[in-house]
């Protein structure tokens, strides 16, 4: 299955929401995305129908490996952006809206490389630094 935006969005809630609660519950991603109970009842369905998801007898969501490689990228690009935004000197409310969408359409080939371009100019500053 294809995980399209808003697949990886719920993703990344739940990961975020189990890194910062330890147990996550569909009202709880519902509120941290301000979207409707409905709307992650059928995300959920679909993300558990696409492996990526389970939900135990007790309600609680969890990530499956293939859910948790998802989300974890999905995660590290959104944090990757909107650091890089912030740094750039944009607002962070804003920063943080841009990088929920730059996450979703950058290919992992474009994201690779401009992870090693931050390391290579941060590596360079390091280096001048020293001199």
């Amino acid at each position: 299955m294809k995980l399209r935006a808003s697949g990886e969005d719920y993703l990344e809630a739940v990961l975020v929401l189990q890194k910062k609660m330890g147990i996550v519950r569909s009202a709880d991603v519902a509120r941290h995305l301000e979207v409707s109970k409905p709307s992650v009842c059928n995300a959920v369905a679909a993300l558990r129908n696409g492996g990526f998801l389970t939900m135990d007898e007790n309600y609680y969501l969890h990530l499956t490996d293939a859910g948790r490689e998802a989300a974890e990228a999905t995660n590290e690009k959104h944090r990757f952006f909107t650091e890089m935004l912030v740094a750039a000197g944009v607002d962070p409310v804003t920063a943080e809206r841009d990088a929920c969408r730059i996450e979703h359409v950058i290919s992992n080939e474009t994201f690779e490389r401009l992870k090693a371009a931050r390391k290579l100019s941060e590596k360079a500053v390091i280096s001048s630094d020293e001199s």
